[in-house]
């Protein structure tokens, strides 16, 4: 024994002192997620509890595994399981304060793609900023002051015992959630199954779902267990196969369309199909006056609804106006699907009519994966303008118009030989909404009217970009009439998404004319060109209508079943169904999130029951993720 003994026991005494920092650590995570992934209302009602229980239990789990392991071990396993735990609150709090919504673990690989708007994250509620503080002064208080343990029977088979109770309450736990569902998941009706946190528990069809169920971490190891190794086993394949047979349940039991009175009415026609990046329905008006016009001479869809599916809004919209299907709401990087069969696509359609198909886009083909991916849709070439302007030019790239200005692109847009789809993807509108963004920076310079226009920089930046959207029609429309081209091209313009970007929502909903949230989706979407009647179209559509919508107007045959209808067929109601089990049709509609009925301003009248539209809108979602994870059209 030297003289350094007594300090070195009084470390260790402390260190041991600290071991109840291991388990309210794990739980205190929880508890930070609980506040940020609520509905908001107050008080707490029982059921919203639930994710607290599950995360009480986890905590002692993890902290039963740290414990079986002695020395460094343990404080290593601590570090790297409390760390993971922090990172994926961090991340599912804030994607849910932007979208209200949770990720999928494969949609985290988006993470890198949205690094251009990480500004919005300054207009984060500071509680968030302090949450995330405190839990990593904590974590890293924890690890530093972790407790030393050699290994020692008795207690490494008391830790053992009780990760194995934890595992079994984890187990069981869910069974006492479904109960709470009360009688509504005996009834036997695909309405009480759509509506029961067993369907939400055992189908996974919502993260946010899922997680108002079972809490954050047994969300968590459920996504990685059953998205990430599940597919690995020779089960899997099995299971495709009869996923397939209930694809073709489902389609068997739907009516097929016949023609109409508008099929075929743009046959032959050139094609250009718009992405309006975030332009939103009450961003148009005085400043819009060519988007106006089009929508005035050509088939305005009122009732319009882009439903986010999957992690990201714009890309979601992107592909399923191509292939007929929404992202999986099971999660999923869309290039997961790179390798499926997009023969049902817009651009294969087209091409094997004689089309020259290609995309036109002023970022990097590696965003998104759309240099692989638009050619894997059937596109001959995703066009990026960035290719063709120099480093001391780079700002031409703020403007949409460059595309048609910029001589080399004009010509491969405007190329000759075939009759030519082509697709545009817009950036003008896209957030933040502030002065002082490239975009925005860069659009007042042009047009410095519109600063202090409102009195508030928001709509001020919102107005700035919609008329730099329509600034592209115009000199769209202008080059199209140059060419004599008017009469044999049609426009179908369809929104990605509203504008989520804006932060003051009740701004929001006041500008747009809704009471609630899930009616903000309505975007503006019309088709407009020579041959094209003009006249409005009331019935609710949503993203999955426009391919077979299109295919019609164009004439194009196929035997390709589609989850979108079209249109213009009178036997389908029209509706828009979300991956969370809202649906909006007509005047009438259901926020899941809420569990509200609303009445929808300006629609005409919903013609199915609630009772039909839950037990639609839980099979629509099933079987769209059935489509993509079997390779359906292939």
């Amino acid at each position: 024994m030297n003289a350094f003994t007594p300090v070195l026991a009084a470390g260790r005494t402390k260190r041991k002192g600290v071991t109840a920092l291991v388990p309210v650590s794990f739980f205190l995570i929880e508890v930070f997620a609980f506040f940020f992934l609520r509905n908001g209302q107050t008080p707490f009602a029982v059921k919203e509890l639930w994710p607290l229980a599950f995360g009480l239990l986890w905590a002692v789990l993890l902290w039963s595994l740290c414990r079986m392991v002695p020395g460094k071990g343990g404080r290593i396993l601590y570090g790297i399981l409390y760390f993971t735990a922090f990172l994926y609150a961090g991340i599912q709090t804030g994607y849910y304060l932007l979208f209200s919504e949770m990720m999928w673990l494969s949609d985290f690989r988006y993470a890198s793609e949205g690094s251009d708007y990480f500004s919005v994250l300054l207009d984060y509620p500071i509680a968030w900023w302090l949450g995330l503080a405190a839990l990593l002064a904590l974590g890293v208080a924890t690890l530093v002051f972790y407790p030393r343990r050699r290994f020692r029977w008795a207690r490494e088979l008391v830790s053992a015992g009780i990760a194995a109770v934890c595992i079994l309450g984890c187990v069981f736990l869910p069974k006492a959630v479904f109960l709470s569902d009360g009688q509504i998941r005996y009834s036997g009706s695909d309405y009480g199954r759509a509506q029961a946190s067993e369907a939400a528990y055992t189908n996974m069809f919502n993260a946010h779902r899922l997680y108002q169920v079972c809490g954050l971490y047994q969300t968590g190891v459920k996504d990685l267990y059953r998205n990430g190794i599940v597919p690995l086993t020779p089960a899997y394949a099995v299971r495709q196969e009869a996923e397939t047979e209930k694809i073709d349940d489902y389609f068997s039991h739907r009516k097929t369309a016949s023609e109409n009175e508008m099929t075929g009415l743009l046959e032959g026609k050139n094609v250009i199909l718009v992405l309006m990046e975030s332009m939103d329905d009450w961003m148009l008006g005085e400043h819009t006056p060519t988007i106006n016009r089009m929508m005035d001479e050509g088939i305005c869809f009122r009732n319009f609804y882009t439903p986010p599916y999957g992690g990201v809004r714009t890309f979601n919209t992107e592909f399923c106006i191509n292939t007929g299907s929404f992202l999986s709401s099971r999660g999923g990087y869309a290039f997961d699907y790179v390798t499926n069969h997009f023969r049902q696509s817009l651009a294969s359609l087209l091409t094997a009519e004689g089309y020259s198909a290609k995309t036109f886009h002023y970022n990097d083909p590696a965003f998104y994966s759309r240099g692989v991916f638009s050619p894997a849709m059937g596109y001959e070439e995703y066009v990026c303008y960035g290719d063709y302007v120099s480093e001391e030019e780079k700002n031409k790239l703020y403007d949409d118009c460059l595309l048609l200005d910029d001589p080399e692109l004009n010509s491969l847009f405007f190329r000759e030989g075939k009759p030519r789809l082509n697709f545009i993807i817009t950036r003008s509108a896209h957030l933040s909404y502030v002065y002082n963004e490239v975009l925005s920076h860069w659009g007042l310079k042009k047009y410095p009217e519109f600063r202090g226009m409102t009195d508030h920089q928001e709509v001020d930046c919102a107005y700035l970009k919609a008329k730099l959207v329509d600034d592209l029609f115009a000199r769209l429309l202008e080059e199209l009439e140059a060419r004599n081209e008017l009469d044999n091209t049609v426009i179908v313009a369809v929104t990605d998404h509203y504008s989520y970007g804006v932060k003051d929502t009740e701004m929001l909903l006041e500008r747009s004319g809704v009471t609630n949230n899930l009616l903000l989706e309505k975007t503006p979407c019309f088709i407009w060109g020579g041959g094209v009647p003009a006249m409005t179209v009331e019935k609710t559509g949503n993203t999955s209508d426009i391919l077979p919508t299109v295919l019609n107007l164009l004439g194009v045959k196929t035997d390709y079943r589609y989850i979108g209808h079209d249109l213009f067929d009178e036997s389908y109601a029209g509706y828009a169904l979300f991956s969370d089990g809202s649906w909006i049709s007509g005047d009438r509609a259901y926020n899941a999130k809420s569990g509200k009925y609303l009445s929808v301003p300006n629609a005409p009248a919903c013609q199915m029951s609630d009772q039909e539209m839950e037990a639609l809108v839980s099979r629509f979602v099933t079987v769209n993720n059935q489509i993509l994870e079997t390779d359906y059209y292939k």
